[in-house]
C-alpha cells in the first residue's frame, strides 16, 4: 500500500510541479495535524489538563524524517530529565522560594551545556527546571511543584513521542522519494 501511495506522490508530483521540499512539507503538516489530534484526545479523556504543553513539545522536537524526528526525540528527552532532575533538587533542598528560580536555571544551563552536553534541545532543560520550580513558587509548595513539574514533564515526553511515532508511521506509510 504505501508503494501504491508514494508512486500516487510520485504522479502528483510530475503533474503539479511539485518538488521534493513540498511533499516532506505536506506530510509534516498532517504528521502535526495528527499528532495534535491525538495527543489532544488522549489527554482530554485521560484527566482535566491543558494539552498545550504535550502538543508545543510534540511540534518542537518533530521532524518529517523520521531519524532526524528520533534525534529531536532523544535529544528533548535528555534534556527535559535534567531539567526536572535539577528542578527537583532545588525545591527538595530550598523549598519553594523565588529567590532559587535564577540559580537553578544558571546551574541547569551549566550541567546542560558543560556536562551533559545535548547541544540539540539543550535550551530545554532549564525551561523545564523553570516549570518545576515556578510551580512550587507559584502555589507556595515545595510539594505542589514537584507534583505539578512532573506532571508536566509526563506530558511534554508524552507530546515528543506520539510526534515520533507518527513520523515513523506517515514515513513507512508515504514514503517520497527524492528525485
Amino acid at each position: 500500500m504505501s508503494s501504491r501511495l508514494g508512486e500516487k506522490a510520485d504522479q502528483l508530483r510530475s503533474r503539479v510541479g511539485l518538488s521534493y521540499d513540498h511533499l516532506i512539507a505536506f506530510r509534516f503538516a498532517i504528521n502535526v495535524g495528527l499528532s495534535t489530534f491525538i495527543i489532544w484526545t488522549v489527554l482530554r479523556h485521560l484527566h482535566d489538563t491543558n494539552p498545550i504543553w504535550a502538543i508545543a513539545s510534540m511540534v518542537a522536537a518533530s521532524d518529517p524524517e523520521p531519524k532526524e524526528a528520533r534525534h529531536m526525540f532523544k535529544s528533548r528527552l535528555i534534556n527535559v530529565l535534567v531539567g526536572c532532575v535539577i528542578g527537583l533538587i532545588f525545591l527538595l533542598i530550598g523549598g519553594a522560594r523565588e529567590v532559587l528560580l535564577p540559580l537553578a536555571m544558571a546551574v541547569t544551563v551549566l550541567v546542560s551545556s558543560i556536562v551533559v552536553r545535548v547541544k540539540v534541545m539543550w535550551r530545554q532543560a532549564p525551561i523545564t527546571a523553570a516549570v518545576v520550580i515556578a510551580a512550587g513558587v507559584i502555589h507556595g509548595s515545595a510539594r505542589t511543584g514537584i507534583s505539578y513539574g512532573i506532571h508536566k514533564v509526563g506530558e511534554v515526553i508524552f507530546g515528543c513521542l506520539v510526534g515520533v511515532i507518527v513520523s515513523i508511521i506517515m514515513s513507512k506509510f508515504w514514503l517520497i522519494k527524492k528525485k
